[in-house]
């Protein structure tokens, strides 16, 4: 436990960031999730035993952990900001029932032509999310 909370303070160093007790504890909390939580989930954790942040306070920490590279924001929703902390490329699976999102690793599907685009597009990235049901869900 010790071993990754120094490894957590490590990662927040090298990317020059001040570890705050606020910081370290929204990064530590998305390092254990696969849920792609939001802003309020996250609060809603970090204040389970006793209320010690605020809405604005988890909101700034994750953007400064977006801008440092070290979290990103997932939109699959239409005006919902979920937060990722697995920062390697890959696409998303939505279920439709449940609602869970499920990681898809990069190397799924083949490459997408981007060539095929009109011309005058500039493309920086991509993600692919596919919708659909679950096996948890598919019951028949």
């Amino acid at each position: 436990m010790q071993q990754e909370a120094d490894r957590i303070v490590q990662t927040l160093k090298s990317k020059g960031l001040r570890v705050t007790p606020q910081r370290f504890a929204v990064y530590a909390n998305l390092l254990t999730r696969a849920d792609h939580p939001t802003v309020e989930q996250i609060l809603c954790d970090l204040n389970q035993n006793a209320p010690t942040s605020s809405q604005a306070t988890v909101y700034t920490s994750l953007q400064t952990l977006r801008d440092a590279g070290l979290v990103r924001e997932v939109l699959l929703d239409e005006g919902v900001c979920r937060y990722d902390a697995n920062i390697v490329p890959h696409h998303h699976f939505r279920c439709k029932c449940c609602g869970e999102i499920e990681d898809i690793a990069w190397d799924q599907f083949q490459g997408i032509d981007l060539h095929q685009l009109r011309p005058g597009l500039k493309v920086d990235s991509y993600e692919v999310t596919v919708y659909g049901v679950c096996d948890r869900c598919d019951v028949e």
